[in-house]
């Protein structure tokens, strides 16, 4: 059963895959990586003038379970600065970190409560969801697992001394979740100036979401996660510093026109990308000018765009 609160390398090394929807699947991690402590670099905003900023997408999800702590760890574990999640909030008003809108794909939801389709995470009580197996389904490894609370997640985050890109996950289905999360940001002690200007990032499909953290922290950096039109752009750049699209269909004139605005702190919007898992992608998007690449294969990223 896991029970350990970090993951070495040498277990990363016979990780299990996890093949998230969309994306390349891994088995271990880069055969070039090696074992590195937690990076030191890279701003809110963007990665250095040298190479676009590293993201594990759910953690390393790659060779952890996503959204876990033990993905923190594996992110950590290789020296990866930046991880992101996925906040939603229970039927009870908890806030736990899971990307789907249903429990099933990643949990053993089903088995446990198989009474109660289509097992929305609004629906279920935080003390429901902590019963949940959210790493078995990788392997007998991953067995115990969790899914965390919010709280829990920034637990690990900082004991890692790692930096977070936090996504409010379908804002819609939860009003005022804006408010819940900067009440728990702020009683974990990530709402003081260090966190906020360095090591803190909001992001969100939702614009009327991003706008509402906006009105309540201006000081906040906020991502606007999707591709508007460029004419579009400047009515984004009124409340997000960050235009994050999905690799795909990014081109370098995109990217220009977004670094052609100013966000609301008056400084030139970034671009991070998503989900670029092989090398060459990562390598073409770098040549974009992108400020940061989101990915699943952190190790993978780095070692391709240095």
């Amino acid at each position: 059963m896991y029970a350990r609160t970090s993951v070495t390398t040498a277990a990363l090394l016979g990780a299990t895959a996890l093949l998230l929807p969309g994306c390349a699947a891994a088995t271990t991690p880069h055969a070039g990586a090696t074992a590195r402590p937690a990076a030191r670099s890279g701003g809110a905003a963007g990665g250095s003038a040298d190479a676009p900023l590293v993201i594990a997408h759910r953690g390393a999800s790659a060779y952890a379970p996503e959204n876990t702590l033990a993905a923190v760890d594996a992110a950590g574990d290789l020296g990866i600065d930046w991880v992101e999640n996925d906040v939603q909030r229970t039927k009870d008003g908890e806030l736990v970190v899971v990307h789907d809108t249903t429990l099933s794909r990643t949990t053993d939801v089903e088995r446990v409560f198989p009474g109660r389709s289509p097992w929305k995470v609004k629906d279920f009580t935080a003390a429901e969801i902590a019963r949940l197996d959210a790493g078995s389904r990788l392997g007998a490894r991953w067995e115990g697992v969790r899914v965390p609370t919010l709280k829990e997640y920034l637990g690990a985050v900082e004991k890692n001394r790692q930096k977070l890109l936090l996504e409010i996950k379908g804002p819609e289905l939860y009003p005022g979740i804006e408010g819940d999360i900067l009440r728990v940001l702020r009683q974990e002690g990530w709402l003081d100036s260090a966190h906020v200007e360095g090591r803190l990032v909001v992001q969100s499909f939702g614009a009327a979401s991003l706008r509402a953290v906006r009105e309540q922290r201006p000081d906040l950096t906020t991502g606007f996660l999707g591709t508007p039109a460029v004419a579009d752009l400047p009515a984004y750049a009124a409340f997000a510093d960050q235009i994050n699209p999905v690799y795909t269909a990014l081109t370098g004139d995109y990217v220009a026109a977004v670094h052609r605005l100013k966000g609301p702190h008056g400084k030139p919007l970034r671009v991070s990308t998503w989900t670029v898992d092989e090398a060459a992608d990562a390598v073409r998007v770098a040549g974009l000018g992108v400020d940061g690449i989101i990915t699943n294969r952190p190790d993978v990223v780095r070692d391709a765009v240095g």
